[in-house]
């Protein structure tokens, strides 16, 4: 959703935009290219990422930081704000495809699926230490699986589990027969374990406010989320910014004086075209959201 995303930030020429997810860069070569005179900031865990920013040119800076810390960043370049933000979440194609970053259930390697370098927890700790009550809960509340009980039981009684080859196949057996028809039945467990891993709906939810507050008048943020637990959270946050007054409304006036920081650019979110998603399968799952700061 490159095109998307460019599209919305396109009237920012001239400006500071702040590529809050970094990756494999395909936003900000984009933005480069369609906003002659903007400059980027670049941000992500991944030390991978830094080649890939070298090789964009000196209109961009990149950092080695998680968006929760955007404040610092921009002030590390003499910035006090800025004109638009974008947040493509959740895993690059980097990630998955070097099986020893450990984020894949369809390559083999280590359980340990941090974004970055210097985070404490791994995934080998969540698995093979984990309680069967707390694994199960974090499959359940992060991955969103139906099963997350019999799948930590099965987790539980395997231990130790050496890789995320042994991780995919007890979780393929642990999921019925019947509800292996959509995609692979390893998934949902490891999105779950991945995101309790990184910190990331806190992490999403942290970076949001500090980009909004940083967002000038009239900038804009565009934000790309793949499962609904992301996507949830930047709804509801662009919606609780487009809200003017929040008293109760059984009070005749308003007495609370608040005024909506944002305006909502995408009403409904936005999905990719079928052409997106088949130049990229990875993206059928992806939904964007876009505001504008008043």
């Amino acid at each position: 959703m490159v095109d998307r995303v460019v599209e919305w930030l396109r009237p920012l020429d001239g400006s500071i935009i702040v590529d809050a997810t970094f990756g494999g860069g395909g936003h900000s070569a984009a933005l480069l290219d369609a906003l002659p005179r903007a400059r980027v900031v670049a941000l992500d865990r991944d030390p991978d990422a830094a080649m890939a920013a070298a090789r964009l040119g000196p209109r961009i800076a990149f950092h080695r930081s998680d968006f929760r810390h955007l404040q610092a960043v921009l002030t590390e370049e003499g910035l006090d704000d800025l004109d638009g933000a974008v947040f493509d979440l959740g895993v690059s194609s980097h990630q998955l495809d070097v099986g020893e970053r450990g984020f894949s259930y369809r390559r083999p390697g280590p359980l340990d699926m941090r974004m970055g370098p210097d985070a404490s927890l791994t995934a080998d700790e969540v698995v093979n230490t984990w309680s069967e009550h707390d694994l199960a809960d974090v499959i359940r509340r992060y991955g969103e699986e139906r099963f997350a009980a019999r799948i930590a039981a099965a987790v539980v009684r395997a231990r130790p589990i050496a890789d995320t080859a042994q991780l995919a196949d007890v979780v393929a057996g642990a999921v019925p027969a019947r509800a292996r028809d959509h995609g692979h039945p390893a998934r949902r467990t490891f999105q779950g374990i991945r995101i309790a891993v990184n910190d990331e709906l806190a992490a999403l939810t942290d970076g949001l406010d500090v980009a909004l507050r940083l967002l000038r008048p009239g900038g804009r943020i565009v934000v790309i989320s793949y499962h609904s637990l992301e996507d949830r959270i930047t709804k509801r946050r662009f919606a609780a910014g487009a809200t003017d007054c929040v008293c109760p409304p059984d009070f005749p006036i308003c007495v609370c004086g608040r005024s909506a920081e944002l305006r909502l650019l995408t009403r409904k979110v936005e999905r990719p075209s079928a052409a997106e998603v088949t130049a990229n399968p990875r993206a059928r799952s992806a939904r964007l959201r876009a505001a504008e700061k008043v």
